[in-house]
């Protein structure tokens, strides 16, 4: 009986780190440019993007200010494909109950939120990060960026989240064109050293 259980240990501490790994795009979020609106604190928008291994922790958490929404907007630094969300909250009414999800808008506003989102999903309260909502993946390739719009919680007045979890794949953004663009830059100067250059080449002859 006690083989059994450390067996059973063993998986649960497997699978865990298995899924660790796919929910690591927090750490592909510009998080210097990541904004949350609403959010009824400065800069907590920011805490609820972290490890999987502290989906569960309640210390930090983002609430909404003067209605129910919140709307994040998350730059990445490269491209990414997203496969799933997990959003955590509160076991009451202040939990999230839907959320529509937004590509390639940065800066984007409430007023920008009219418009038809790639997907939306209806939410369960889900206090113990365990539910995956998987994205209709051909609409979620290529993402430089990512909206989040809580429409709607439970019917509380405000909402509160502990724990947004992303599962995807990312690209590193080329930084080949960087180069191109330094190279562009210095190359009027090169030039004209070469103009002076010329002449010299009658020392050969």
């Amino acid at each position: 009986m006690a083989g059994h259980g450390h067996s059973c240990g063993s998986e649960g501490e497997h699978e865990p780190a298995e899924r660790g790994l796919e929910f690591g795009l927090y750490r592909r979020i510009d998080l210097e440019k990541l904004q949350c609106l609403n959010e009824s604190r400065d800069g907590d928008g920011k805490l609820v993007f972290k490890p999987w291994d502290r989906r569960k922790e309640r210390d930090q958490y983002v609430e909404s200010d003067s209605d129910e929404e919140l709307l994040f907007n998350i730059p990445f630094t490269g491209s990414v494909k997203l496969k799933g969300i997990i959003i955590s909250g509160e076991n009451d009414d202040s939990h999230p109950a839907e959320i529509r999800l937004y590509k390639n808008i940065p800066q984007m506003s409430f007023d920008d939120t009219g418009r038809e989102p790639e997907q939306a999903f209806r939410l369960n309260r889900d206090p113990l990060a365990e539910l995956e909502y998987p994205t209709k993946i051909a609409r979620f390739t290529n993402v430089h960026h990512l909206s989040i719009h809580v429409s709607k919680n439970f019917g509380a007045e405000n909402t509160r989240i502990y724990f947004i979890g992303l599962r995807g794949e990312y690209t590193e953004a080329h930084r080949h064109e960087v180069t191109i663009c330094n190279y562009e830059a210095t190359a009027n100067p090169a030039d004209h050293k070469v103009d002076s250059i010329f002449p010299q080449t009658n020392f050969i002859s």
